[in-house]
C-alpha cells in the first residue's frame, strides 16, 4: 500500500522539524548559561533566587546541590543550587552628586538680610516680610 504525501503534509513535517530544532537549541543555550552562572558561585557572592530572596553565599554543598545563603546577619537559608538564578552586581556609585534642585520657587527670590545662610526663609521670616510689605503699601 502506497501512502501519498502531498505538499501540505511535507510542509507540516518541515515546520515540526524546525520547531523541534529551535526548542532543543533554546534548551541547550539555557543550560549553558546556567552552567556558566553556577561556575561563578562561591562564598561571598551576592545572589538572587528564583523566588526573589537576596543573600550572600556562605557555603556550597556540591554533593547534595545545596547552597547556604546569608539573608541578613545571623539569618541563613538553605536552597537548591538551581534556585539561585542571578548574581547581583553592586550598584555603581555616581561619579559626582548632581546639584540639588529645589522643588519650589525659593531659588527664584533673593535672600533678605535676615534670612538663613542657605537662602531659604523660615516661616517666621516669611510672615514678617509679608507683614512689612503690607505696611509699606498702606
Amino acid at each position: 500500500m502506497e501512502f501519498p504525501l502531498d505538499l501540505m503534509s511535507i510542509l507540516l513535517f518541515v515546520m515540526l522539524g524546525v520547531f523541534m530544532f529551535m526548542m532543543f537549541r533554546r534548551n541547550k543555550k539555557t543550560q549553558q548559561q546556567q552552567a556558566e552562572l553556577q561556575s561563578k558561585f562561591g562564598p561571598g557572592v551576592e545572589v538572587m533566587t528564583s523566588f526573589g530572596l537576596f543573600g550572600r553565599i556562605v557555603d556550597i554543598d556540591e554533593a547534595e546541590n545545596k547552597v547556604t545563603l546569608e539573608l541578613s546577619p545571623g539569618n541563613t537559608a538553605t536552597v537548591h543550587r538551581q534556585a539561585v538564578t542571578k548574581i547581583v552586581e553592586p550598584a555603581a556609585e555616581p561619579a559626582a552628586a548632581a546639584p540639588a534642585v529645589p522643588d519650589d520657587a525659593s531659588s527664584l527670590t533673593t535672600p533678605e538680610s535676615g534670612s538663613t545662610a542657605t537662602g531659604i526663609e523660615t516661616p517666621e521670616e516669611t510672615l514678617k516680610r509679608l507683614n512689612d510689605e503690607g505696611k509699606k503699601d498702606s
